[in-house]
């Protein structure tokens, strides 16, 4: 047994210094001076929940319910709209465990690709979660993440507008429970929910494309009452603490999302989810409809060539006819094949750290972000099919941070890869366990900066040791190494390569977290934002 655990010197300080400011300073200071990209992200770091408030909130079994969704549209007032003046975007409203950020994603492109041939929609939104590199990637304006001034400009408007009202109207109390004021801006990822709809309003957008955060009944993109669609993805068990443990609690939520007047589409289920789906749309008095592979996929270069993302797609190209059905009245679906603008919305969907290959001379970088066990074990999957017909070394670089089932997720990953062909003698000969800490020598990038995880294990590296354990029991022959930081994972892979052979590879995947998927390619590529 090769098992090694290797220290490379890094700055670990605590997150609140990685930004130098506290959550105090920044509420009190952001409405008052800078008023730059770097200034907003600190200011919105800022409305993180920290780690002690999620473990006592976990503890106390608080968990979303609907006054989420009634303090959502309390802040929405706040701002200056209302639930209705949702309605002139259009919004195809996109829930499930694995495939939605797909499923968004084809069907933006889509959108675009007709767009660029018939002038519709004017303008697309694309709203989804989380961001890889950049915060503002998770709002894009025709495909395209919001600049850093225009981030930054809408981000300090909405800060402003809620601040105003606070001093205005004073505390807001909606959750009688707590018996304390609900605080004058959202969290996180509940400021960057209200931040698009302010976003989309202002700049004209007449199709938006919204991914749920976590669940679909009480996340905080369900505050618009009449979508255009409403489409769900595969569902899967995940967030077991806010959603429940089966996958009938979980499609109960995921449900939330389809309203009354409104279309609604799935993909095959699961027996028990699909019967709760339909239960759920009974009770609202929605049509659901269960798409099948699309035959008019037919020909169309999906990728990966998989039965999963070919029910991504075919979902994707339902919500997009809904939307072009009622926004442009020329527009006649063709039952029998897709159009050109379809199938090269398909085929040049551009969606990051999903399946990416990324030669780096001898070595080979395979990308992709899987969060559940059978997203992970679709992951190594892919790779083992990617893999099939070269040799060379093969190495694993993984995270799941704050997730103490993610152990459980090696086993998937090692009966994945030797059932898909690659047996005991080619497995992942070097297998590296990370944290989500981009670099070695300055720690998080600010876009990066997460409050929400245990800041102490992450210093002791205790769920990377706990990964290590695990996977040296199931195959005693890898060498197994922990490591500090994604650059330092990554340099680690890159003396593999640099020992190789000439004309020798090294195939190496980098799977689990987005966190570790987006850190990764910051480092790769040194890019700014995708």
């Amino acid at each position: 047994m090769h098992h090694v655990f290797r220290y490379v010197r890094c700055s670990l300080a605590p997150l609140p210094t990685l930004i130098k400011t506290t959550t105090f300073q920044w509420r009190a200071m952001a409405t008052h001076t800078g008023r730059t990209y770097n200034d907003a992200i600190d200011a919105l770091n800022s409305l993180q929940t920290p780690y002690a408030i999620i473990e006592a909130r976990r503890k106390a079994g608080i968990r979303p319910d609907a006054t989420s969704i009634a303090e959502m549209r309390v802040y929405l007032r706040r701002i200056g709209y209302s639930s209705s003046d949702l309605h002139r975007l259009n919004i195809l409203h996109v829930a499930g465990t694995k495939g939605k950020g797909s499923t968004c994603a084809f069907t933006a492109s889509i959108l675009s690709h007709y767009q660029h041939t018939h002038g519709v929609p004017q303008r697309i939104g694309l709203f989804t979660s989380p961001h890889l590199i950049a915060v503002r990637e998770r709002i894009r304006l025709n495909g395209v993440p919001l600049s850093e001034e225009l981030f930054a400009r809408y981000f300090f408007e909405v800060w402003d507008r809620l601040g105003e009202a606070e001093e205005r109207e004073g505390p807001m109390v909606v959750d009688e429970r707590l018996g304390v004021p609900t605080p004058p801006r959202p969290i996180y990822a509940r400021y960057l929910t209200l931040m698009s709809y302010h976003v989309f309003i202002q700049m004209g957008v007449d199709a938006a494309v919204y991914e749920t955060g976590i669940g679909g009944e009480y996340d905080a993109t369900n505050i618009v009452d009449r979508p255009l669609a409403s489409g769900i993805s595969t569902l899967g068990i995940d967030h077991v603490f806010a959603l429940g443990d089966t996958v009938e609690k979980i499609a109960w939520h995921k449900a939330g999302i389809m309203k009354p007047g409104s279309a609604a589409f799935t993909i095959e289920q699961v027996p028990g989810a699909a019967q709760v789906l339909q239960e759920r749309a009974n009770d609202k008095g929605v049509f659901l409809k269960v798409l099948d592979v699309d035959p008019r996929l037919e020909g169309v270069k999906i990728r990966p060539d998989a039965l999963f993302q070919k029910k991504n797609a075919s979902l994707g190209v339902a919500l997009a006819e809904t939307a072009l059905q009622k926004l442009d009245p020329n527009f006649k679906p063709n039952a029998a094949a897709l159009s050109k603008e379809f199938v090269d919305g398909l085929e040049q969907v551009v969606w990051r750290g999903r399946c990416e290959v990324k030669p780096e001379g001898p070595i080979i970088w395979h990308i992709d972000g899987a969060h559940t066990v059978d997203s992970l074990k679709m992951a190594t999957r892919w790779f083992a099919g990617e893999c099939a017909t070269k040799s060379g070394l093969k190495a694993l670089i993984f995270n799941q941070q704050g997730r103490e089932e993610a152990v459980h997720f090696l086993e998937g990953m090692l009966t994945a890869l030797k059932t898909h062909g690659q047996g005991d003698s080619d497995a992942f000969e070097h297998v590296i366990f990370c944290t989500n800490v981009t670099h070695a020598e300055t720690g998080y990038k600010r876009d990066f900066v997460n409050y929400q995880y245990d800041p102490e294990a992450i210093k002791a590296l205790t769920a990377q040791h706990g990964f290590a354990k695990k996977w040296a029991d199931l195959d005693p022959k890898a060498n197994v190494t922990v490591m500090p930081t994604i650059e330092d994972a990554i340099n680690h892979v890159r003396g593999l390569g640099a020992s190789v052979g000439e004309g020798q590879t090294v195939q190496a995947l980098i799977t689990g977290s987005l966190h570790l998927v987006g850190g990764a390619l910051a480092i790769l590529e040194g890019a700014d934002a995708l």
